[in-house]
């Protein structure tokens, strides 16, 4: 309040004094002028000096008023409009397009170590500001002995990865992982999991690919409790899990274990807390496969549900195996079936795929399409009891199949068949996906890439919404 009056205070000093210096003026000026007049009016060109003297005088008052108008509305020194002026609008836009208009990009995930002391984020920071990279998320995951800081970043184009990790090595980094990135990764880590929790919430199916999408490219393999012999397949790991630099081992809830390993990068404690979080909430609501089905017609009219199995259906399975001929059979598994019913557990379980049923009007179990995660890669296969094939069933159930791996993020699908197994070929066939084909000893692989699958592919089929 002291401040703001003394202000005022001199304010008003300033303008009395100003008001003082120009009466002064005035009076010293009129004087001036009266001599002058008295002077010039009694020579011989006396009113013509006097007429030019008042053209000069408001000449000079005209400038003066231009010159003052100009200056108070003038850019600061230094600008661009100030150093060219009446260019001001043109060289603004030239700077913008040259210099900080839009440039060629790249994004890169970047992952560095550095020492837990003061100062050690500012100055990767400041190294990165230095080669002109912007950072568009952070994460930090605590050490025993340091900090690991995740980046993703937006860089120019032309600079290279070993430049970037180069100058992140002069800053401090250590032990520097770096890949490309893509469009999906700016979305935020917490809203990642929460819509990675979500979908474990909604399908038991989903905790393997929840876990390859939380922690990147990594490779997870679940094994059961028991072999199909039905003798233990090794010791579990405790319910906390365990840890091992690339490798973590979980308690599957479903019984046995799960093993995700990433060989290129360790697991920090952080991302192994989140993995433990998913694999604690899919215990916590048991078994769960969504209800939803379609009704679809056949060609001659019949009417068949396609829905999620699990190991609910185990009974109705093995009713149709019994159904089933042994060329089916055989074509199927690649050779005799001894324990259909220790297949079937494993393969209706929802931890290692996803199954589809196809089941008559009066609920009779007739065809079965698996999605099998397999590590890395994901097999399709198919069985459709003898009396309902040929009917399109099976290319139904394959395109759905494919679909489903589209969605879950797969490159890929395979199909292991005999090289005499011209139905499932064709089927191959029919999804319009380049195919790879491998043959060895009568048996053929059959490789989809997924890169240009839809999403949801169209039925064969009228649906009948119910």
């Amino acid at each position: 309040m002291t401040d703001v009056t003394s202000a005022k205070s001199a304010r008003r000093s300033h303008h009395w004094r100003r008001d003082l210096v120009e009466l002064a003026a005035m009076f010293t000026a009129v004087a001036v002028a009266d001599a002058i007049a008295n002077l010039v009016g009694h020579g011989p060109d006396g009113p013509f000096l006097l007429v030019a003297s008042a053209v000069t005088l408001v000449a000079t008052a005209a400038f003066h008023t231009w010159w003052a108008h100009r200056h108070s509305h003038a850019p600061p020194p230094g600008t661009p409009a100030a150093r060219e002026p009446g260019k001001a609008e043109t060289t603004g836009s030239a700077h913008t397009s040259a210099g900080t208009g839009p440039r060629e990009t790249v994004l890169w995930r970047m992952r560095t170590t550095v020492r837990d002391t003061p100062g050690s984020l500012a100055a990767l920071c400041t190294a990165l500001a230095g080669q002109g990279v912007d950072i568009l998320t952070l994460q930090t995951h605590p050490l025993a002995d340091g900090t690991v800081d995740e980046f993703l970043l937006r860089a120019p184009a032309g600079l290279q990865a070993p430049d970037l990790t180069h100058g992140i090595a002069e800053a401090g980094g250590r032990d520097t992982w770096i890949e490309r990135a893509d469009a999906h990764d700016l979305v935020d880590t917490p809203t990642r999991v929460l819509g990675l929790a979500t979908r474990t919430a909604l399908d038991a199916a989903e905790l393997p690919l929840a876990l390859r999408q939380l922690l990147g490219r990594c490779t997870i393999r679940s094994r059961p409790a028991l072999s199909l012999t039905g003798r233990p397949t090794g010791d579990l790991p405790p319910v906390e899990g365990v840890l091992e630099e690339t490798v973590m081992h979980l308690r599957d809830p479903n019984g046995g274990a799960l093993t995700v390993e990433r060989p290129y990068l360790p697991f920090t404690p952080t991302e192994f807390a989140r993995a433990r979080a998913l694999v604690e909430l899919d215990a916590r609501l048991g078994p769960r496969v969504p209800r939803s089905h379609d009704v679809l017609t056949l060609p001659e009219g019949n009417e068949i549900i396609v829905r999620r199995a699990d190991q609910s259906d185990v009974e109705a399975a093995l009713a149709m195996h019994e159904r089933c001929s042994d060329r089916t059979l055989s074509l199927r598994y690649h050779g005799p079936v001894g324990d259909a019913d220790r297949y079937l557990n494993h393969l209706l379980s929802p931890r290692y795929g996803r199954t589809l049923t196809v089941q008559t009007a009066s609920g009779q179990l007739v065809a079965l399409g698996h999605l099998l995660w397999d590590g890395d890669e994901t097999e399709v296969a198919l069985l459709v009891e003898d009396a309902w094939q040929r009917r399109g069933i099976g290319s139904e159930l394959l395109g759905r199949l494919v679909g489903l791996a589209a969605e879950a993020g797969c490159a890929s699908v395979y199909a292991v068949t005999q090289a005499s197994n011209t139905g499932m070929v064709a089927a191959m066939r029919g999804l319009g996906l380049p195919l790879d084909y491998q043959i060895e000893e009568g048996t053929m692989v059959v490789t989809a890439r997924l890169d240009t699958a839809p999403a949801r592919p169209a039925s064969r089929y009228e649906q009948i919404d119910r």
